[in-house]
């Protein structure tokens, strides 16, 4: 039998451990690289049989994923976030992929809520990521945010939906959007990418248009306009941190 290691990083994240925990129970070994958690989060995991990685720095979500992955000992690899869930048909087509080994990577069908709504269009669905890999043929992508896992070879998708408990108050929205939009801002930084008021505005523009005209957001309702409108805020203040960073290190130069 192929041996299956889960992993997952966490900051704070006691309202969803547990759950998320009870998901993977049929994994054989389950990591959790934790960056500071102040609320408990370690200590449930490792009553739920995780073992517990504390790292003291934040380097940015790939970094801090390859280093979930660096601790794997399994034969394969399923990497989930905190506040998704695997259901019971996805569990067993995990199980059936890591027999067959047809492919060394493998995509799951990710479902996100919004606010409590399962959104059906508006880009969230269908939702296709690289989660599933034979352990020594993929790595994360070194992004502060938005990283993904990047298989060499062809990829081969699964049954069954990854549940992902996304943004469940408007609370969580605000405060995504804020932690999001300084990280987006701080990976374009350091691609050289140039900020402005102008871009602000027209990105932010664009991404409420995408969403809801483009991607069909208007098919999920009130809802569906939210998102879109939480997509568009957060692209705009995206660029406007840019701007305001770029234009900081300036007067700094500047007073030199």
């Amino acid at each position: 039998m192929k041996r299956l290691s889960v992993i997952l990083i966490t900051r704070d994240e006691a309202h969803n451990i547990e759950g998320c925990l009870r998901s993977v129970a049929f994994a054989d070994e389950v990591v959790v690289v934790d960056s500071g958690s102040s609320d408990g989060t370690a200590a449930l995991a490792q009553a739920c049989g995780a073992r517990v990685v504390t790292t003291a720095d934040w380097p940015g979500f790939g970094p801090q994923k390859n280093r979930a992955l660096d601790h794997a000992t399994g034969d394969w690899v399923l990497s989930i976030d905190a506040d998704e869930r695997v259901t019971p048909e996805l569990q067993a087509s995990i199980l059936e992929a890591m027999e067959q080994g047809t492919f060394d990577a493998y995509k799951l069908n990710r479902r996100s809520s919004f606010c409590g709504q399962y959104m059906d269009h508006s880009g969230w669905s269908p939702d296709w990521v690289v989660r599933l890999v034979r352990r020594g043929t993929a790595r994360f992508s070194p992004s502060l945010v938005h990283e993904s896992l990047q298989p060499a070879g062809p990829v081969g998708r699964l049954q069954g939906r990854l549940l992902h408990e996304s943004m469940t108050d408007f609370e969580s929205v605000i405060d995504k959007l804020d932690r999001y939009s300084t990280a987006g801002a701080q990976a374009l930084m350091a691609r050289g990418v140039k900020g402005s008021m102008g871009k602000s505005l027209g990105h932010g523009l664009w991404a409420f248009l995408r969403t809801y005209v483009v991607r069909l957001g208007f098919l999920d309702g009130r809802l569906g306009l939210a998102l879109a409108i939480s997509n568009a805020e957060g692209t705009y203040y995206r660029y406007l941190k840019l701007w305001l960073m770029q234009r900081s290190a300036g007067n700094s130069a500047g007073h030199r």
